[in-house]
């Protein structure tokens, strides 16, 4: 298959933020926050049933925390890293693909690596054209997907906020469908079916844990659940994107200082995520680097599991205490992808 892999400037053109009348630059390209009941259960539901053939129902298993030197109470993971392209985040393109009307251009897709991996697999599920737009501080175990799928890559700058910039330039000349990263309705839904697959595995938790990024996950699952479980979300301290909207009340600049940056550091939370973690959920927790790193490295001595930074980060926030559930808390922990160059077999 021919590389198809292109490389711009690291300041990318500012004509699709310009056409937008606007400079926030890495924010959501939807400026109206939504109103907290847009995503019902049943619209949850109708995206489940239309993603089902594409996805797989991922397993749950319970652990024992005192493996972990936790205290006492029911712990399971939800293993999303099993997921087809390891990661959630094939649950969202595929919702798009067919959820939405694809125009003969295609679907562009900015991403820090799994995004863009979901919707170059999808695309290719579907017989669609894909460009993929990535930041350079994507892992090549990543790029490698992409490419292996038969989507036109092409490396724009140094973080997400780069890659959005030069995919919505791509879009406004192309006319392809923009297939975002968290902050798509289709997107949301797409996030959602994890929480209702969940439910139905662990109907009576107290607690879910999830990584954080621009919102996606946690909006997804917060319009499923709407207040009938703890959620907690979990940022690196080097990437506080939502910690930051909360408190300021909308969407606004984060750093993007962190090992999870391919994951968790979109610069801003999406305007359509937001009211939803606003209104059900109840804390966002923060870790350290060191931490993700000790879970990455705990998931992989007790379970044999490959999580990558952003997938491990949920789990790092019971390792290094930043929540502590009380005694007898039911609690899952949302394993959410496993893309990491962790394991050489060629070694």
């Amino acid at each position: 298959m021919p590389d198809r892999t292109l490389d711009v400037s690291a300041e990318p053109s500012r004509a699709a933020a310009a056409a937008r009348g606007r400079e926030d630059v890495g924010s959501s390209s939807t400026d109206a926050p939504a109103a907290p009941d847009a995503i019902g259960r049943a619209d949850v539901v109708a995206a489940a049933t239309a993603i089902a053939p594409y996805v797989r129902r991922t397993p749950v298993m319970p652990l024992d925390p005192r493996d972990f030197g936790l205290g006492d109470f029911p712990l399971s993971v939800k293993l999303e890293l099993l997921q087809h392209t390891g990661s959630f985040k094939s649950r969202g393109a595929f919702a798009n693909l067919l959820l939405r009307d694809v125009p003969p251009a295609g679907v562009v897709a900015a991403s820090g690596g799994n995004h863009g991996v979901a919707v170059a697999y999808a695309a290719m599920k579907r017989g669609v054209p894909a460009a993929i737009f990535v930041p350079s501080i994507t892992p090549p175990t990543k790029l490698d997907r992409i490419r292996s799928y038969g989507a036109e890559l092409v490396i724009a700058g140094d973080r997400y906020a780069d890659a959005l910039e030069a995919a919505e330039a791509r879009i406004a000349a192309s006319g392809a469908m923009s297939v975002h990263a968290f902050d798509q309705r289709e997107t949301m839904l797409g996030q959602a079916t994890l929480a209702a697959e969940l439910e139905g595995q662990l109907p009576e938790i107290d607690t879910l844990l999830l990584a954080v990024g621009g919102g996606g996950l946690i909006g997804g699952t917060a319009a499923w659940y709407a207040g009938r479980v703890r959620l907690v979300g979990v940022e690196p301290y080097g990437a506080p994107t939502l910690t930051r909207a909360l408190a300021a009340g909308r969407p606004v600049d984060a750093p993007t200082d962190t090992i999870a940056a391919d994951s968790l550091a979109p610069r801003r939370a999406g305007t359509l995520t937001l009211p939803y973690a606003q209104r059900y959920v109840e804390r966002v927790v923060l870790v350290t680097d060191e931490a993700i790193r000790a879970a990455q490295e705990a998931l992989w001595r007790a379970l044999t599991i490959v999580a990558e930074p952003g997938g491990a980060a949920a789990f790092a926030a019971l390792l290094s205490r930043a929540y502590v559930p009380r005694p007898g808390e039911r609690v899952c922990v949302v394993i959410c992808g496993g893309n990491s160059a962790a394991v050489d077999f060629a070694r």
